[in-house]
């Protein structure tokens, strides 16, 4: 187990990821704060990016979650913005908890794509928990080539 999550209040971001807008928050904890545990209550949503070929694929596990609970944004033409937030239970006057594991409050989660992502066509799709987000990419050009006939 690594120092460096417990360092920043148990976050399992990657401090060398150059596409994560992540940012640890000296004053996460302090008392005047505002209320942002809520949103670190649910911040480690996991988040898969992978690129194929033809596009940026994410899938984000979010179970218990509607598609109406979730937001999927695109910001200044080349951020991908994931949110939502996950209502805790309501405590009826008789129960008696005797653990309360699962994390509910807002979350949000950025990515910076690279030029060649066409933000205009990001489709999003809401299965089992899984959140799927698919942003294509810009085709490569392919260099022309033409041949030249050698005379002599």
């Amino acid at each position: 187990m690594s120092l460096i999550p417990s360092i920043f209040g148990g976050r399992r971001t990657n401090v060398f990821d150059p596409f994560s807008l992540d940012v640890w928050d000296p004053f996460q904890g302090l008392a005047n704060t505002p209320a942002k545990d809520d949103v670190a209550a649910f911040t480690n949503a996991k988040v898969d990016w992978r690129e194929t070929p033809e596009a940026h694929v994410f899938k984000a596990d979010l179970p218990g979650l509607k598609k109406e609970e979730v937001k999927v944004e695109v910001e200044d033409d080349n951020i991908l913005q994931i949110s939502g937030e996950r209502s805790s239970e309501n405590e009826e006057k008789n129960d008696k908890w005797h653990r309360v594991e699962r994390s509910s409050g807002k979350f949000m989660r950025r990515f910076r794509l690279p030029e060649n992502a066409k933000m205009e066509e990001v489709k999003a799709t809401m299965e089992d928990g899984v959140l799927s987000v698919t942003v294509p990419k810009v085709p490569e050009k392919k260099p022309e080539v033409k041949s030249i006939d050698i005379s002599g």
